[in-house]
């Protein structure tokens, strides 16, 4: 149990249930109620297999960065509870699975999102500019953005104006989490040499930063309503959240302690993506 245990950490479960949820939350906001359960069940099985398999290719390639790092130096891998070996012919399964699954029940817009998303993640992110750029986030927003643009195609077909916001929406909103993370754990990510944009331009032009993705959020949300993409119940509720997280990103400025401001940022950037996504698998049940 303790090796199946081990395995199933290199999925990153937090990372991968998180994306699972946003690609539900795109398909059943196309869908306007009129769901296709097993294209629903296709797409969820083979993006999470794809994921998964990312995510664990991931922890291979990050053994480096990780064993510096006081979050992720227990992580299986670095910690010797599993092979390097292992771990990459676990992620080619999954893979293999994964974009098996996509290929034969859904559509080629959905196939293609998962590859390019995967693509993103694993070489571009991962392997290249989280290593060499500050610009790593930005490109690994990409990838995090893919599963509801994947999960919104999987039920309209097409890439429209409704496809775009969604994507834009979680684009955006993976800037102000993760340059959070990047403020308490600065400490770690200068230990590992990782060029994120605290460590290179400071911990105020960072708090900045946050502020004007949260507004980008905000207005990429709202908009979904102004296009009629959602109803009042959403737009309602979607001001609120967008109101309260503008409000605690404007505090960043101010705050004396900077790490307890990033981590209550991070915690309600969790908090907002749950009423996001809840809020967009009901909008054909709500006004």
């Amino acid at each position: 149990m303790s090796k199946i245990r081990a395995y199933y950490s290199l999925t990153k479960p937090g990372v991968l249930y998180g994306n699972v949820i946003t690609a539900a939350a795109g398909f059943l906001l196309a869908s306007r109620g009129r769901i296709d359960w097993w294209l629903f069940l296709a797409l969820l099985v083979g993006m999470t297999l794809v994921i998964a398999s990312a995510c664990v290719l991931n922890n291979f390639l990050d053994q480096d960065i990780d064993s510096k790092m006081e979050r992720t130096k227990k992580r299986a891998i670095v910690a010797g509870e599993v092979k390097g070996s292992g771990a990459v012919i676990f992620s080619i399964v999954l893979g293999a699975l994964g974009l098996a699954t996509l290929i034969l029940f859904t559509n080629w817009l959905v196939v293609i999102i998962g590859v390019l998303g995967y693509i993103d993640y694993v070489v571009l992110y991962g392997m290249l500019s989280k290593r060499l750029s500050i610009h790593g986030t930005l490109v690994g927003s990409i990838s995090g953005a893919a599963p509801i643009l994947a999960g919104y195609v999987a039920a309209k077909g097409v890439i429209d104006l409704g496809a775009v916001l969604v994507f834009a929406v979680l684009f955006f909103w993976q800037m102000p989490e993760f340059y959070s993370i990047a403020i308490y754990r600065l400490k770690e990510y200068k230990a590992a040499g990782v060029p994120v944009i605290s460590v290179v331009k400071g911990v105020d032009t960072t708090i900045m930063q946050i502020f004007f993705y949260t507004l980008a959020f905000s207005v990429s949300a709202i908009a979904l309503s102004l296009f009629r993409y959602t109803g009042y119940v959403y737009l309602c509720v979607m001001l609120l959240v967008c109101i309260y997280w503008l409000r605690l990103a404007a505090d960043g400025a101010k705050a004396k302690n900077k790490d307890a401001w990033a981590k209550k940022m991070f915690r309600f950037s969790l908090v907002s993506l749950l009423v996001f996504s809840g809020l967009l698998s009901l909008t054909a049940l709500l006004p």
